[in-house]
């Protein structure tokens, strides 16, 4: 596991590793989004934006690892806010089941009637106080989240924007008790249980990580487990990105059970049968993401 002055050398060895201009120009999107190097064209990039939201996530994305120092820099600004912006205007956010809290009455809350007649009825003719009027509230229970991204083989645009996008949804469901980890072989713990790095900052890192290694999955969510053992919240939930194939370490079924708390797996579209059997294993959810877009409604769904 690689956390605090590792994880950072970790992520400034992949950001090493560019992408160049003629390898970018294949795609037909980017000559209109970068007609010359240096520059980024705000306006093509929301029209791409607008006529194939998949498309122009998993582009801007590639566009983060540009040889092309200006244009990378750019891309990365423009990365950060896309990513904030699609997660907050997703569908509306559950926060958890509410459950009905009894307390000493306040301004403000609701009196709960039974129970203060009851209390009125027994003090006779003695003046009442306000203890006779408990009140009642709905309370929703804290959530503790930890985001855990395969980094193995192949990682182009479509699976960087989708980490991109989960993370920034979690970073609305659970802003101050999430972390984000990045693993293959090992693990790179991207953003603490108890870090205080905004959000924009952990996207532009998870953006440029490169696919490389095998695939422990079981160090993976041990990994997470040990980061939500930090928190005090009484919900907690992994959400892996993920097929859900293990190629490396030890039992990954073995892990999910062990978690302690909830997994939601997110797996490619058509390739979701592994991380179906992994999600069962622990009585999680298992969802299949079409694209990097389908993000905020799969965790809003997933979480509720």
């Amino acid at each position: 596991m690689k956390e605090g002055d590792d994880a950072r050398a970790a992520v400034d060895e992949a950001r090493r590793k560019t992408t160049s201009r003629a390898a970018l120009a294949r795609n037909r999107t980017f000559r209109a989004v970068s007609p010359e190097p240096g520059v980024f064209d705000d306006a093509a990039f929301a029209e791409a934006l607008d006529r194939d939201p998949d498309a122009a996530l998993s582009l801007l994305a590639e566009l983060t690892a540009a040889t092309d120092v200006a244009l990378r820099e750019v891309a990365r600004r423009v990365a950060g806010r896309v990513a904030v912006r699609l997660a907050s205007g997703g569908p509306a956010r559950s926060r958890g089941v509410g459950r009905l809290q009894r307390a000493r009455w306040q301004p403000g809350a609701d009196v709960d009637l039974d129970r203060s007649i009851d209390r009125l009825a027994l003090r006779s003719l003695a003046p009442p106080s306000i203890d006779d009027l408990p009140s009642v509230r709905w309370g929703r229970p804290s959530v503790a989240l930890s985001l855990v991204v395969d980094r193995s083989g192949s990682m182009g645009g479509p699976r960087l924007a989708a980490a991109a996008l989960a993370a920034a949804v979690l970073s609305f469901r659970a802003p101050d008790d999430w972390s984000a980890l990045a693993f293959s072989d090992d693990v790179v713990v991207v953003r603490t249980q108890d870090d205080t790095r905004p959000v924009d900052a952990v996207v532009d890192d998870l953006l440029a990580l490169r696919g490389h290694g095998t695939t422990d999955l079981a160090l993976a969510l041990r990994t997470a487990r040990l980061q939500l053992a930090r928190s005090p919240a009484a919900r907690r939930v992994v959400v892996l990105l993920s097929d859900g194939r293990a190629t490396a370490g030890g039992d990954p079924v073995a892990e999910a059970r062990a978690l302690g708390g909830e997994l939601v797996v997110l797996a490619p579209a058509g390739d979701a049968d592994d991380a179906r059997v992994l999600a069962a294993a622990a009585g999680g959810r298992c969802a299949e993401l079409a694209g990097p877009s389908s993000v905020p409604a799969a965790l809003a769904t997933a979480l509720a």
